[in-house]
């Protein structure tokens, strides 16, 4: 058995809160990013030869999505020494997670920016039908980063792993964390319909398995933000438990 120093109600409500105001910032910034770039992925050979009127909006966007960057690492970094409290390999795998949705996502962003460069300092001898494809090219990159890491990782570590992490753990009541776990596994699969050319992208099977992950991930940013942690055995430094089943969530002991 692994004993750990207890948190203090103040350390606890800190790290609560800091993680929560992380979770309600990645809301803050990819819904309104993923609409700021509308101008560009809707018609990206239209854009890219354009009198430019949109550029500072696609700006905005690629940096509140280097915010949420910084905030998604955030959501699983800050919790860790608490989190592998509970199960070290599963709290490292939510951070990793996390890293690798984010490295889609800044990919993208890479997308993004290249186009705007294409339409402001376009190369020397090149028409407007090959920067119209060279865009389309790299609006379809930014669409795959897209389905790849919000749309498949997430389910992952976000739905998944970070479901099961607060199922036994108790910092969140169990019919919370249960959205995650049936979250996660809805996106997994609408992100591999997609893929396979099963759904359409952002169609409506697409929209329907995302309100589970997206309600998920709102609620733990308000419960952490407003409320903090949920009284729990890993906050008060006993032994995380060995083994257990899904059915067996941590019982506050407070």
């Amino acid at each position: 058995m692994e004993y750990q120093r207890p948190l203090t109600p103040e350390e606890s409500r800190r790290m609560s809160l800091v993680t929560g105001v992380m979770w309600l910032i990645t809301f803050a910034t990819s819904i309104p990013a993923l609409w700021l770039f509308q101008p560009l992925l809707d018609n990206p050979a239209g854009y890219v030869v354009g009198a430019g009127d949109h550029d500072n909006r696609i700006l905005l966007g690629a940096f509140l999505e280097l915010l949420l960057i910084i905030s998604n690492i955030a959501t699983a970094v800050i919790p860790y020494p608490l989190l592998k409290r509970q199960h070290e390999g599963c709290a490292l795998g939510f951070v990793a997670a996390r890293i690798v949705e984010s490295t889609f996502i800044l990919v993208g962003i890479l997308s993004i920016l290249t186009v705007v460069g294409l339409r402001t300092s376009p190369p020397s001898g090149v028409g407007e039908d090959t920067l119209g494809s060279i865009a389309y090219s790299f609006a379809a990159l930014k669409d795959w980063t897209f389905l790849l890491g919000p749309g498949f990782v997430v389910g992952v570590g976000n739905g998944l792993l970070f479901g099961y992490l607060m199922y036994r753990s108790g910092l969140v009541p169990p019919r919370m964390a249960l959205l995650g776990l049936v979250g996660g596994p809805l996106l997994i699969a609408s992100g591999v319909a997609v893929m396979f050319d099963v759904a359409e992208p952002g169609g409506t099977l697409q929209g329907l398995c995302t309100i589970p992950e997206a309600l998920w991930e709102l609620l733990v940013g308000l419960y952490f933000t407003f409320i903090g942690f949920r009284p729990s055995p890993i906050l008060a430094g006993t032994p995380r438990p060995e083994g257990g089943s899904l059915g067996t969530p941590a019982v506050s002991r407070a």
